[in-house]
């Protein structure tokens, strides 16, 4: 039985129990990071051992160093919606390797919606920065050809939502179904080997999203041409 499968009954859809349940994990580790960085000598001293504050601050400082190289120089503006869209993912990455919970990255709707939000992201941003000259990147450098690229470029610049959401979707159901399926045919031994490799791709795929999303906004606070 699903964990749900209790509230499904009532009506309430497991992608938004999925959702609400990885944004619940992602608010109470960042609760607990804050909470011991706030004690004395907190943000001084680290913790000793594998704790979830030196596993988050590992991460982050990982993804800084590719935001600074990837963003440009207001990249502190913006990173923080980046990882947040990393932390989530990958929270719902991961809860989708556990038997009998699931995540909400094997479902198209969260995966769209999150595609969406960096779409908006990278494009607000390129508004901000340049203003309406942002339009330009969609004319093309030839002032002659500027109907033909006004054609060409909006859609390819939309199917990023879809090469976004498609390719985590695949991978995450692709990899839940895998790891479901060797659960109920043999022991433990094989399937602890594919959810070893479900966490790596679960990793990889969080970190896929978040880093295009930097590409995308680097490439938004470029000089407009």
């Amino acid at each position: 039985m699903s964990l749900y499968h209790p509230l499904a009954q009532l009506g309430f859809d497991p992608v938004y129990q999925a959702v609400l349940l990885a944004a619940l994990l992602l608010f109470l580790s960042g609760w607990l990071v804050r909470r011991q960085i706030a004690a004395t000598q907190g943000g001084v001293v680290p913790d000793e051992g594998v704790t979830v504050r030196n596993a988050l601050e590992l991460i982050v400082e990982g993804l800084s160093h590719l935001a600074r190289d990837n963003m440009g120089p207001d990249w502190r503006r913006w990173f923080p919606f980046v990882g947040t869209i990393f932390f989530f993912i990958l929270i719902s990455n991961l809860l989708g390797l556990v038997p009998g919970v699931g995540g909400a990255t094997a479902n198209v709707n969260t995966t769209t919606a999150w595609a969406i939000i960096s779409f908006a992201l990278y494009n607000y941003v390129g508004i901000r920065t340049h203003g309406w000259k942002y339009i330009k990147q969609f004319l093309g450098p030839i002032p002659a050809l500027a109907w033909f690229f006004l054609l060409l470029e909006p859609p390819l610049h939309l199917a990023r939502i879809l090469t976004l959401s498609v390719r985590l979707l695949a991978n995450m159901f692709a990899d839940h179904t895998v790891v479901s399926v060797w659960l109920l045919l043999v022991p433990f031994a094989i399937p602890a080997v594919f959810m070893g490799l479900g966490l790596i791709v679960a990793v990889l795929q969080a970190f896929v999203f978040a880093l295009l999303t930097m590409v995308y906004i680097g490439l938004a606070v470029e000089e407009a041409h």
